[in-house]
């Protein structure tokens, strides 16, 4: 039983950890590409999501993409019915590689570790210019 007990909770704090980690790295990618906003309204196509975006201080998540800053795609589904005026952030491998070509970066777990990439061209299009400590995620990616 107690055996149990101990695995549950390495477990749990993996989980939780894991948890603060994506936290973390969503406010510093949202503040990095909206410094100057008080306020940031995302729009996230993934219901078991809006709480952690939630938990960030500055975001509102909106029900409508059209009065978002930026839109967060965990399915990526209907890319093609979004408004191109607004940023798309890739969340998921899959979804990365399936709307890459319109995403603003893209940000997923591979063997237990996060991977961040922000595309040159988009953020050039977006006039959006990067602190120094994430000029190492730009990639160059047609």
């Amino acid at each position: 039983m107690k055996k149990v007990l101990l695995i549950f909770l390495f477990l749990a704090s993996v989980f939780a950890n894991q948890s603060n980690v994506e936290k973390r790295i969503y406010e510093t990618i949202l503040n990095a590409l909206f410094p100057a906003k008080q306020t940031i309204c995302i729009w996230v196509d993934e219901p078991s999501k809006v709480e952690l975006f939630k938990s960030i201080n500055g975001v509102k998540v909106v029900s409508n993409s059209s009065k978002a800053d930026i839109l967060m795609l965990f399915k990526g589904e209907d890319i093609h019915k979004i408004d191109d005026s607004k940023k798309i952030f890739a969340n998921g491998y899959l979804v990365f590689q399936r709307v890459k070509g319109e995403a603003i970066g893209g940000f997923y777990w591979q063997k237990g570790r996060p991977n961040l990439v922000f595309i040159n061209k988009k953020l050039k299009e977006s006039g959006v210019s990067l602190p120094k400590k994430l000029k190492k995620y730009i990639e160059n990616i047609d």
